[in-house]
């Protein structure tokens, strides 16, 4: 295991230095660079599944969206790879009772890939290796959904992308807002220029939930380092001894999560690159701490993020972008809201309205009319399928999980693209980087790293 670990930290430390291309070449079409691997998947051909990872967001919410198109799609779980024992047969249990089919388990990647059993994977794993788990099931051919944020670090999330730029599988990034109604309206709308300039953008999640991302003791202490395969885990994270709660509660824990970044804002600050075009900000300048729930954590419980976002060759236009968390009041909830000199867009309630537009008594000051937007619901249905800007709702996920079935047989793009999970990467690297220095951070488009200070920051 020592020497696999070694292996695949070479291997990845290689690919990265390979790839430091220019900025254009990374980011630019969000077509595949590659040629399909194979021939269009026929409809009377099973789609033959492995999951990567029996987590609870696989079994609260992946799986059930699977479940809902396994028949119309002729897609079937076959089996899971899991490096924790009891995970691997508590996997295959459940998956046992809902498919009513015999389920393989494999102890790790490594040993799936060899049984080369199926087409495709689901990731849903610790959040640092999802680029990592992405390059593993490129390199053996098989299309991925997996699970944001698509990387804690640009190491990983260059080799990530470059791997499925290179291989040409089927790629979806979980973030499901891309398969939301609501959502594809409000980009069409501003993309229209019937929204006008984007001048702010003010976004939160806040819980009060002391447990969150925190597993019951008696958890803790059941599971041993000779349950689960630790140095696999570890992939190409800095070695350390065995810590039952850096495996069990991992978000809680830098390097191995950002925490409030990566699992919450990569979903709220991919839309701002969806509806702009934009790759990612200018420039991020935040601050937070651990304020409240002291239980050993690295990773805040409360933060603020400003975000500078406008072309790199006008720096003055653009726009900020406002973001904030905290678990220990949960006052406002969620909230997402876009405004212009006319209004405002609001995706929590999916209404475009007038609300804080230029009045009639106010534009006489600069010789200007009035500019106020009409109010109106983004979707006739919208409401029908997402009722909030909440990732917990099911409906996202669900149509999510069918694009991708569907872009498995088709071979076409996804909603979710390499260069989505890419991007949205760049922003939360750039969040972290600010947290965790103090300084302003900002992007080497050249080199494609995050800077601190003017320094390429790592962890």
């Amino acid at each position: 295991m020592n020497l696999n670990r070694r292996k695949f930290i070479k291997k990845t430390s290689l690919a990265s230095t390979a790839i430091l291309t220019s900025f254009g070449a990374l980011n630019a079409s969000n077509t595949l660079t590659a040629k399909s691997y194979r021939k269009i998947i026929g409809a009377n051909d099973r789609i033959n599944v492995g999951v990567v990872g029996f987590s609870g967001r696989f079994k609260g919410s992946l799986s059930k969206a699977f479940n809902n198109h396994s028949k119309s799609q002729n897609a079937e779980i076959v089996g899971v790879s899991d490096i924790w024992n009891r995970r691997r047969e508590e996997g295959k249990a459940f998956l046992e009772k809902q498919t009513g089919n015999k389920i393989s388990v494999w102890r790790n990647n490594e040993e799936m890939y060899e049984k080369n059993e199926i087409d495709a994977v689901i990731i849903s794993t610790a959040d640092f290796q999802h680029a990592l788990h992405t390059v593993e099931a490129a390199e053996a051919k098989k299309d991925v959904y997996v699970e944001k944020p698509f990387a804690e670090t640009m190491e990983d999330a260059r080799i990530g992308k470059k791997a499925v730029d290179e291989s040409g599988i089927v790629f979806q990034i979980g973030s499901q807002r891309r398969s939301g109604i609501n959502y594809h309206a409000a980009n069409k709308f501003i993309k229209s220029g019937g929204f006008g300039d984007i001048v702010m953008v003010e976004m939160s999640w806040n819980v009060n939930q002391p447990g969150r991302w925190r597993v019951y003791p008696n958890k803790v202490k059941d599971i041993k380092e000779s349950d689960v395969d630790w140095k696999r885990y570890l992939m190409n994270r800095p070695y350390e001894d065995w810590d039952p709660r850096k495996y069990l509660e991992y978000r809680l824990f830098w390097p191995f999560s950002s925490g409030i970044p990566g699992q919450w804002m990569a979903h709220q600050i991919d839309t701002v690159h969806w509806f702009t075009n934009l790759a990612h900000p200018r420039s991020v300048a935040a601050n937070g701490g651990i304020y409240l729930w002291k239980d050993g954590r690295t990773n805040f419980d409360t933060m603020t993020a400003v975000m500078d976002y406008g072309p790199s060759n006008d720096l003055n236009s653009g726009f900020q972008v406002v973001y904030s968390s905290r678990f220990t009041n949960s006052a406002g909830g969620t909230k997402e809201i876009y405004y212009s000199n006319a209004g405002e867009l609001n995706l929590l309630t999916n209404k475009v309205s007038p609300n804080g537009g230029l009045k009639q008594k106010f534009s006489s000051a600069m010789d200007m009319k009035p500019n106020l937007l009409k109010e109106f619901s983004l979707s006739e249905t919208a409401s029908k399928v997402i009722t909030s800007a909440d990732t917990g709702n099911d409906g996202m996920t669900n149509t999510h999980m069918l694009n991708w079935l569907e872009c498995i047989r088709t071979r076409k793009e996804t909603n979710g693209t390499v260069l989505a999970g890419y991007n949205h990467s760049i922003a939360n690297i750039m969040t972290t980087a600010a947290l965790r220095t103090g300084l302003k951070a900002t992007f080497d488009e050249k080199n494609q790293d995050v800077l601190a200070g003017g320094k390429v920051f790592k962890y």
